[in-house]
């Protein structure tokens, strides 16, 4: 690169510290951090299989509990969140919408117990593995 005058700036000038750039590899999570997002990616089941997806793609380089945990907490939200979907869709038909308007809430209410019940866990250190859970992401 050439400074103001057509010369090449040395390596310790001040024109060659002013456009070093950052590293492009993220940094690790802290383990305190690495709790905290495993933790939040549990509780967001409460919003489906959206935050869970977000917090893996996002921070599984980062942090091996993170990885770990928000793999888990996305496996168990995402059949269900699809599920608790074709539900509400399913919710419109006039005459067995009332039974598929339950069956969403129940849906719905078991993601949100399970969730905070895996955060609590995993809030403390510690892994946590849903009793039913179909693990389609490796």
């Amino acid at each position: 690169m050439m400074n103001g005058s057509g010369k090449k700036p040395s390596e310790g000038s001040a024109d060659a510290r002013r456009f070093e750039g950052s590293s492009s590899a993220p940094l690790p999570l802290t383990p305190s951090e690495d709790r905290q997002w495993a933790t939040i990616a549990h509780f967001g089941g409460i919003l489906g299989c959206i935050p869970s997806g977000i917090i893996y793609l996002v921070y599984r380089d980062r942090g091996a509990f993170t990885a770990q945990e928000s793999k888990e907490a996305l496996n168990f939200t995402l059949p269900l969140t699809v599920l608790a979907l074709i539900s509400n869709i399913l919710m419109l038909i006039p005459v067995i919408g009332g039974v598929f308007a339950i069956i969403a809430v129940a849906l719905w209410t078991y993601i949100t117990v399970s969730g905070v019940v895996a955060g609590i866990e995993v809030n403390r250190g510690r892994p946590y593995r849903y009793p039913f859970n179909l693990r389609l992401i490796d």
